[in-house]
């Protein structure tokens, strides 16, 4: 019998704890929404937030598959994830489609028009698969493992609390439902330490290295975007944004691995 079934306080412990990450991801994204806090702002922080996500996928998710498929997979396994949204979104669907060269900027709302739902559906994958590790590590019996992970995925989400703030407040004209689809995305740790909990042996743990992977695609093809399309509006500070967000994300995850080992 597994642990999940044998200890229900194991499992109980690690989806109640994971919304502690929850809290801290939505938490980390509330300044975007602030009455203060306008959409001629927002647009000026797209390029930082586009560069944390970036930072996320090339310092976060492509070292953590690169420890299941070497280096050479992992890399394989993200251009996959970003191969697929490119051919969404050129033969399909525009998933980014202010990435258009026919979009005409001047003509939007907001500054990252066309953005919030597919940055909020890897926002949300990603979100999932942190409470899948959360729950997971709780059913480890491993002394302190359980905390370890839970305070690396509550550090980590304030860089993708922030971008994904950001990006929802430039990407919607309205406050609220922005708000909304920020903590529906972040929500989705909780469901997965869930799903974990009540179902990780039967899942299996071979879907979650695909899932991350095209969640740490989509960061890298959004994130690129966002900065892309703000240095063709104004120039080299765009750049300078772009690095520091992705410099502060590497640093962060980086820091993380290096404290976890």
């Amino acid at each position: 019998m597994s642990a999940a079934l044998s200890s229900p306080w194991s499992w109980s412990s690690g989806t109640l704890v994971s919304l502690l990450a929850t809290a801290v991801g939505i938490l980390s994204a509330l300044p975007a929404f602030g009455r203060r806090a306008d959409l001629a702002r927002m647009a000026g922080l797209v390029p930082f937030s586009g560069g944390l996500l970036v930072g996320i996928a090339l310092f976060g998710v492509l070292p953590e598959l690169s420890e299941a498929y070497r280096w050479g997979g992992a890399v394989a396994l993200v251009s996959a994830g970003v191969a697929l949204l490119w051919l969404i979104g050129r033969y399909v669907y525009p998933v980014c489609p202010s990435c258009s060269h026919t979009h005409r900027h001047e003509l939007c709302e907001t500054a990252l028009h066309g953005f919030a739902t597919p940055v909020a559906v890897a926002a949300a994958i990603h979100a999932l698969l942190d409470g899948v590790g959360i729950a997971a590590s709780y059913e480890e019996s491993a002394p302190g493992l359980g905390t370890a992970v839970l305070v690396a995925v509550m550090l980590h989400k304030v860089p993708e609390g922030i971008a994904l703030g950001v990006m929802l407040r430039a990407a919607l004209p309205a406050r609220l439902a922005a708000l909304a689809l920020c903590a529906a995305a972040e929500g989705a740790t909780f469901l997965g330490a869930l799903l974990e909990s009540l179902l990780g042996p039967r899942l299996g743990g071979g879907w979650t290295q695909y899932a991350l992977a095209l969640a740490g695609g989509s960061f890298l093809y959004l994130g690129f975007h966002a900065a892309h399309g703000d240095w063709k509006r104004r120039g080299a500070p765009a750049l300078w944004l772009a690095g520091a967000g992705a410099a502060g994300a590497a640093s962060l995850q980086q820091g993380l691995r290096l404290l976890l080992r």
